[in-house]
Order: structure tokens, then sequence, then C-alpha cells
């Protein structure tokens, strides 16, 4: 039974990226086939696909999530909007000296009042937050709200961010993560794709900010996911479907997009439509639609670790990221990339 120890690797703090390469395609790429990787750029990525082949992109936009405030007593909290359930009502965590009460009114960003109504989720992990009639966290929250730099990041969002932490066909805000893989992607190399005859598909999965949630059991088998929303259109299905018939690959741009496509072919059939996910990809997991997977470098210990450890192989991945370290590249969501093949 494999524990979260399998999982584990020796990074250096330094590797871990702070502020985005200077170009979006400027990031390494490394190209793990098995036993057999590659030191690339990202630019390189054209020349690893064929004519026929389809990219899935996730066009989730990252809203500003996090706000700061306090409680009527004076006390301060931090907010990040774990998801908008509707204008008027969100998910968020809450930080704070003590957790508020069911009841708890909250002033943040010094505009507006919430109130803290229960707790929801997995665990009750998170706070259920009610605007007063009128009210909409929507627009709130763009006004209002700061954009959510993961943990790991040690600065505050400043104008850099504002850009380089959405993708630039980032088009359906909801998400409080960015779909990392994607930010390597500038219009340039999109339009090299499309004229190599590489094709194109999107849909929606919007990451919530329990992607950075530890896994805290020791065996895998018990961790229970976050759920998060994704939609996937006809036209997407539709064009996996051609993909498939004229022999090319897809490849998922991330591990949202990859998480997505295969929570909707769970059936044995790729459908289209609007659904919640809560899969836990593990080694062992038979994989129906996706081929390939382009992501970033994930953390020790991490379920996104353990999902690409089941897409490439366990020892493939473990192989990887230790020739990664050695060779610096750099790691989480503002480092570099990887093209990876499916295991055999």
């Amino acid at each position: 039974m494999l524990t979260v120890d399998d999982f584990d690797f020796p990074l250096p703090p330094e590797l871990i990226a702070q502020h985005p390469a200077a170009e979006r395609t400027g990031s390494r790429l490394l190209h793990v086939a098995g036993t057999q990787r590659a030191d690339l750029r990202f630019a390189d990525l054209p020349s690893l696909l064929a004519p026929g082949d389809l990219l899935v992109f996730n066009d989730t936009r990252v809203i500003r999530a996090r706000l700061f405030g306090q409680k009527a007593s004076g006390g301060q909290v931090e907010v990040l909007i774990e998801r908008i359930v509707d204008a008027r009502h969100a998910l968020a965590q809450v930080r704070a000296s003590k957790s508020p009460k069911p009841g708890t009114r909250l002033r943040l960003a010094e505009a507006f009042d919430v109130t803290v109504t229960g707790r929801a989720g997995a665990g009750d992990e998170f706070f259920a937050l009610e605007l007063p009639a009128g009210g909409d966290f929507w627009q709130l929250t763009e006004t209002h709200g700061r954009l959510p730099l993961p943990p790991y990041i040690t600065h505050a969002a400043g104008s850099a961010d504002e850009s380089r932490y959405q993708t630039v066909f980032a088009r359906e805000p909801g998400a409080v993560a960015a779909p990392t893989a994607g930010l390597h992607f500038d219009e340039a190399l999109l339009a090299r794709l499309r004229e190599q005859g590489i094709g194109t598909a999107w849909l929606t999965l919007h990451v919530g900010a329990g992607t950075f949630q530890p896994v805290r059991v020791t065996h895998i088998a018990e961790h229970r996911m976050h759920s998060e929303r994704f939609e996937i259109p006809p036209a997407t299905v539709e064009a996996i479907a051609a993909t498939r018939a004229r022999g090319g690959r897809v490849i998922a741009v991330g591990t949202t997009s990859l998480r997505a496509l295969e929570s909707a072919a769970q059936s044995g059939t790729l459908q289209a439509g609007a659904a919640e996910t809560d899969i836990f990809i593990t080694p062992g997991y038979a994989f129906r639609v996706v081929d390939r997977l382009i992501t970033n470098f994930h953390l020790p210990k991490s379920t996104l670790l353990m999902l690409v450890s089941a897409f490439a192989g366990v020892d493939t991945i473990r192989t990887a990221y230790a020739h990664a370290v050695a060779e610096r590249y750099r790691f989480f969501s503002y480092g570099d990339a990887m093209l990876l093949e499916k295991a055999r």
C-alpha cells in the first residue's frame, strides 16, 4: 500500500520559483519518456508534436480572491474565497486568531460586510459567507480583492503577477489558483502550433485553494479530495473523437485539464457538460482520454505528484525529479515544465 512518503523528495528551497521567466516561453522543458529524458526550452514544444495532435487547455480565470478585514471585535481576518456559489454566497478559508462562529459579521477591505453562516466542505474546512441583499461577490472581489498567489510564493501580488499569474487565454472567472502549465504559452507559440496543424480545444475547471492542501493521512488510499467544478463543451468532445479517428494524440495542458477529461469519462465514454469532480488519480489508475501531459513540477507528498506518477510511472517520475533538482530546474507555479509520455 502506497504512503505519502513514497512521494517525497528533497528540494532545495532556492529552486522554488518566486517569479516567472522573463518570457512565457523562456522556461525550460523536460521531456520524459520512460527512461529517456531531454532538456529543452518550452519554445521547442512544437518540435515534439505532430500535425493532427490536439492540445486541451483549461480556460479558467483566477479571481481576486484574497481579502483582508476585521471582526466587530476588532480582530484581524484574512479571507481566501474558495468558490463563489452565487452572487450573495461564497465558501472561503478564514484565518483569524479565533475561528468565527455562525452569525459573526466580518468587515472586508473596509468596504463591505459578510456574515458567516456556517461551515462546509470535507472536514468543514471552509466557512460559508453571505452578503446582504443586493450584494455581488463577483463584483466585490474584483474591486476590493487581491490576486491569491500560492503559499510558497513569498511576495505579495504585484502588477506583474496580475498578468503573469493568468494564462493568455483565461476567459471564465472562478479559479483561485492558476492552471500553471498554461502559463508557458503566449500568442506567438499558439499561432506556431496552429500553423503546424496542431489542434486546440478548451474546457473549464475552476481550480480551488484545496489544490494546496497537504495530504494528512499516511496511506494515500484514505485521502479524500476537495471538489472542483468543471465544464467540457460538446466541441471539445468532438475534437477529441476526431483526433482519435485520425490517429493523433490528446495532450492535456495541465493536471486540471487531465482531471476534467478523466472525470468526464468515468462512464467509459467522454461526456460533455458541467459537473463536479473529486477524482483522486493515483498509481494503478487506467487513463481513458489523455495520451500526453504538459505539467509543471509539483510539491513533495502532494496529490498532483501522485497524479503524474500514475501517468508516467512512479519510478520514472522519481528519477525525473531527481534529474530536475540536479539540473537546477525551477519548481512549482512559476517554475519550469515537463512533457510526460503516458506509461505503457
